[in-house]
């Protein structure tokens, strides 16, 4: 055993994150671009479907995206006309981002999307759920850390 064998590439559990992680938004990119919305759009919509009124400061804790990153996401999606953004009242150094009625019509076009995007994952449920579970211990455990 070599000294290094703990830079080899395939000793390195970022690795097969990272290359999931491309292969699985390159999957959904056909799905995405019927909404005419990248991934990380997506995401930001998912969360806006979800609560319809978030602070910018809020959407990027959950999205781990500093605001460099969403900035010019919001931005486009505000171009886009599902969202608007605003200075919050409560702390101007915040915005509040809400949802638009064309925001809230996209959902319904997006209703497909994870069923489509479950039948490209070739694994069984079982082991799906588990490495959902798994991933999410990790991210909150990660999170801790900070």
């Amino acid at each position: 055993m070599s000294k290094y064998d703990e830079l080899k590439l395939d000793n390195q559990l970022c690795f097969p994150l990272y290359a999931c992680s491309k292969e699985i938004i390159r999957l959904y990119k056909p799905f995405l671009d019927k909404l005419d919305l990248t991934y990380t759009q997506y995401i930001t919509m998912l969360i806006l479907w979800e609560h319809e009124s978030i602070t910018s400061h809020e959407l990027g804790e959950k999205l781990y995206l500093d605001s460099g990153t969403l900035t010019p996401l919001l931005k486009k999606l505000e171009s886009k006309n599902y969202i608007t953004r605003s200075r919050s009242k409560n702390d101007e150094r915040n915005l509040d981002i809400k949802l638009t009625q064309d925001g809230l019509k996209l959902k319904e076009k997006a209703l497909d999307v994870p069923s489509c995007m479950g039948k490209c994952i070739p694994l069984e449920k079982d082991k799906a759920l588990l490495l959902y579970n798994t991933l999410n211990e990790l991210l909150q455990k990660l999170k801790c850390n900070k």
